[in-house]
This record gives C-alpha cells, structure tokens and sequence, in this order.
C-alpha cells in the first residue's frame, strides 16, 4: 500500500523560495542593526541583558545567514541537498545562544554591579517584539508550505528572539521603575531551555516534513519525508500552511 504525497508546484516552489529570500534578507538586515544598538546601549549601562541581546543578534545573523546560503541555489534539488547542513548549522547557533544566555543569567544574578536603566534599549525591545513575530510568521508559513525544515527551525530562532525581546523588555523595565534587577536573568533562564528544545529538535531534522512533488512512500516503512520516524507532522503543519 501507498500513499501518494502532492507538494507544491515548480512554480510554486520558486515563489516560496523568493519569499523565504527575502524574509531572511530583513531578518539578517535588522539583526545587524539590533546587535549595534543593543551593544552599545549595553556597554554605556553596563546592562548584560542589553549585551546579550545583541549577541544573541549576531548568533540569530549566522543562522539566518545560512538559509540564505541554502536558498541562493536557483535549483530546487540544490536547495534540498543543503537542507541537513543547513539545519546543523542552526542547531548549533541554537546550543550557542542558550550558553552565552544561561552563563550571562547566572553571572547577572551572582554580580554585585547594578545596570543603569537604559531608555535607548527598552525601545530597541520594544520595536523588536513587533517586529519580529511577523517575521517569524511569514517564514513558518513559506517553510513549512515549500517543506524545508530550514526554514521553519530558522523562524523559530526569529521567534525565540522575540521571547528574548520581551524578557529583556520587562527586565529592563522593572529594573528602570523598581531596580528589580533579578527579573531579567530568571526569566532568560527559561528561554535558554526553549533555546536548546529547538537546537535538538533542528539537529534532529524534525520541525517540517518536505512534500515531494509526486512521490510514493510505503506507508509501512515508519518514514517521515524529513528523514525522522513518524511523519505525524506532516498533517498538522500542512494545515496551518493553508490557514
């Protein structure tokens, strides 16, 4: 017994592929300027929150850069072929921004200094938690509809930079009214949790299952389309590509 699996069109393909371009394109011009702004707030408050904010731009900088190395090739068989390196590559930026985000928590907590409060850096947070999320969006959607798992774990690293974006948001703000100082790194702490879920899960390939154009897979050989058993996914996210 098999099942047939219909994915986009050629055409389609190109399309997707384009946007996903572009996407990471604004995602990668936006992170470079957050990483400068956040860096310099940060040194000038001696914020580490701000600090790492802007090193957590620089690694998101790196994963974005590598979809856009994936999906620089004009040809879609090129693309897929580039799909598992790209994905360790992300993986890996995930695992870095927990470490850098779990040893800047502890030491903010165990330092005795205390940040200024920096009103460049709440609205540099700010801005990055509206924009972000329709980044994270509109790349989700593109991935998961062309079926590169690429894609949609590198708009997940997007949309744990937006989590991170309000958690430096609120620290920054209670730290500003209240001087509550530990609100930040606790909070950062949780998000370095989510940050190493995503990494194994993108190091694993799971996340999106790739539509071939019109293949035949026995439904008996446990086999997802992405290389990972199961294939559950494929379902639920094809789905929500269409909502």
């Amino acid at each position: 017994m098999t099942v047939l699996s219909l994915g986009p069109s050629p055409a389609r393909r190109d399309v997707l592929a384009r946007r996903i371009r572009l996407l990471v394109a604004a995602t990668i011009a936006y992170n470079v300027i957050e990483a400068a702004v956040a860096l310099t707030a940060g040194s000038l408050a001696s914020s580490t929150a701000l600090i790492g904010f802007g090193l957590d731009s620089v690694i998101e900088v790196s994963s974005a850069a590598a979809v856009a190395w994936q999906f620089s090739a004009r040809d879609h068989a090129v693309r897929e072929a580039r799909e598992h390196r790209t994905l360790r590559i992300i993986a890996v930026s995930f695992f870095a921004l927990a470490a850098y985000v779990s040893v800047d928590a502890v030491r903010a907590l165990t330092s005795t200094g205390e940040a200024e409060s920096s009103l460049p850096g709440i609205a540099l947070a700010a801005l990055s938690l509206a924009v972000m999320p329709f980044l994270s969006a509109a790349q989700r959607r593109a991935g998961r509809e062309l079926g590169s798992a690429s894609a949609v774990a590198d708009s997940k690293q997007t949309l744990l930079c937006t989590y991170l974006s309000a958690v430096v948001l609120v620290g920054l703000v209670l730290n500003a009214a209240f001087g509550w100082s530990w609100a930040d790194p606790i909070a950062a702490l949780v998000i370095a949790a989510i940050a190493v879920k995503e990494g194994r899960d993108a190091w694993q390939g799971k996340g999106c299952c790739a539509p071939a154009a019109s293949s035949a897979v026995p439904a008996a050989s446990g086999q997802g389309a992405c290389g990972t058993t199961g294939g559950s996914c494929c379902a639920d996210e094809r789905a929500e590509a269409t909502r």
